[in-house]
């Protein structure tokens, strides 16, 4: 038999500055750190899929991306899109997409703190 995955299992986003990513998601997305996290790194306790900030791995340019995470789609689950966009757009965070009608609820896209667009959808 061929060997298969599940999907996936932990994601982490590389940053230049740990503490400053971390405290974006903890004020801005309300999420949670997790009781124990690697060196380096802040680990979140989201559902089902653990969400990671992480020092670059070697070889690594944050500073040569045009932007980083670019070709990737991020998504964050939540239950009020459109409550989650206005508090975010009152904080001065970047909009890159304004909310909007989907298949997955309503949605929008922003811009976190190290150029990364993150999508939420729902509610």
């Amino acid at each position: 038999m061929t060997p298969t995955v599940d999907g996936p299992d932990f994601i982490a986003l590389q940053v230049r500055d740990v503490e400053a990513a971390a405290a974006f998601y903890e004020k801005h997305l309300g999420l949670r750190r997790a009781p124990a996290s690697p060196p380096g790194a802040v680990v979140f306790a989201t559902e089902p899929v653990p969400f990671a900030v992480r020092e670059p791995l070697p070889g690594v340019d944050l500073d040569g991306a045009a932007r980083p995470g670019l070709g990737v789609a991020l998504w964050f689950r939540t239950a009020d899109a459109q409550g989650l966009h206005d508090q975010l757009a009152a904080a001065g965070v970047l909009i890159a997409d304004p909310p909007r009608e989907s298949p997955f609820g309503r949605m929008f896209t922003f811009i976190g703190p190290e150029g990364y667009a993150i999508t939420a959808h729902g509610g």
